[in-house]
């Protein structure tokens, strides 16, 4: 089963390279993997997919929360979350097929962001399995290059409801 972390660390030199030679030494792949700045300047923000089962990903958690330049860990699992993942993909557009291949790009939301003689460059956002939908449709026309972000998340706002619903389950247990 794929997991969604999301770790907020210090923004300093070698976080990252500590966080994944952390993984890769305890055999953990990352499927995903997604660095950036937050609303804080000294955090970053690294969300990262791992693949395994519950065992696996308590192990990992128990992991990060080791390391001093970790802040917080989160698992988004089971959690309401907005995830998006940016590609960037030149497809050939020779014989005409320009117009064609416009018209998939729009439907999946995209953006032709560049046009050259023989290619076009196109911007798309959004689910996993969005992504790899537009993959599999581009294929036909000659998928040039390709590059992907990774996933980035984040928690949405619980609703009152909620809130409500897991204080009383919480006051229940007690």
């Amino acid at each position: 089963m794929k997991h969604v972390l999301s770790a907020l660390v210090m923004n300093q030199p070698g976080v990252l390279a500590h966080i994944s030679g952390m993984l890769a030494s305890r055999n953990y792949n990352i499927d995903s993997l997604a660095v950036g700045a937050t609303e804080t300047p000294e955090f970053s923000r690294i969300t990262f997919v791992v693949n395994g089962n519950e065992k696996t990903l308590e192990q990992v958690r128990k992991q990060l929360d080791k390391i001093v330049t970790v802040v917080q860990v989160q698992d988004f699992s089971g959690e309401d979350f907005v995830e998006r993942d940016l590609m960037l993909m030149k497809v050939s557009s020779g014989e005409g097929r320009r117009s064609e291949i416009r018209e998939i790009v729009d439907i999946f939301r995209g953006r032709i962001v560049d046009v050259g003689a023989s290619h076009v460059m196109i911007e798309i956002s959004g689910r996993e399995n969005k992504i790899e939908a537009f993959i599999e449709r581009m294929r036909e026309f000659g998928i040039l290059e390709m590059v992907r972000t990774g996933r980035i998340a984040l928690l949405r706002e619980r609703t009152i409801m909620e809130e409500m619903e897991s204080e009383a389950a919480a006051a229940a247990q007690v």
